[in-house]
């Protein structure tokens, strides 16, 4: 059974730009694992204008951040995944956390992986609504 990747982006608050929040099974896997004050990436790094988003899924293995401790990335460390496209599947590994003081989820996220076609549909859907750019 494969995984199931929501993507949304949070309007601007007062401390941070448009960012993106990955919901994973119907869970904040940002939130869950670098706590409710954490942000996740901004909207304009992981979708950019003219350009492919990170999120697109290569053969190549890439190290990506999807987000940081409300104390700051600086501080405790990052949330990173790499991820890589396995012919019909892409997997999210090799996960780092932020310093586990700081965070709900003591432990690194399990090894996800999505079935290509959803996948694909969804980062597209994601590159495509730009609705945020309006408050930029």
């Amino acid at each position: 059974m494969f995984d199931r990747l929501e993507i949304r982006v949070l309007p601007p608050g007062r401390r941070f730009a448009a960012q993106v929040r990955l919901w994973v099974n119907g869970e904040d896997i940002v939130e869950e694992t670098v706590d409710a004050g954490g942000c996740g990436p901004y909207a304009a790094v992981m979708f950019p204008a003219g350009r492919p988003s990170p999120f697109r899924a290569t053969e190549e293995a890439r190290r990506l951040e999807l987000g940081e401790p409300e104390c700051t990335g600086g501080c405790c460390g990052f949330l990173n995944v790499v991820i890589q496209r396995f012919g019909q599947i892409v997997q999210w590994s090799d996960w780092e956390v932020p310093c586990t003081t700081h965070t709900a989820m003591p432990h690194p996220p399990p090894e996800l992986h999505f079935d290509v076609d959803q996948y694909d549909a969804e980062v597209e859907r994601a590159e495509t609504d730009r609705w945020w750019q309006v408050y930029s």
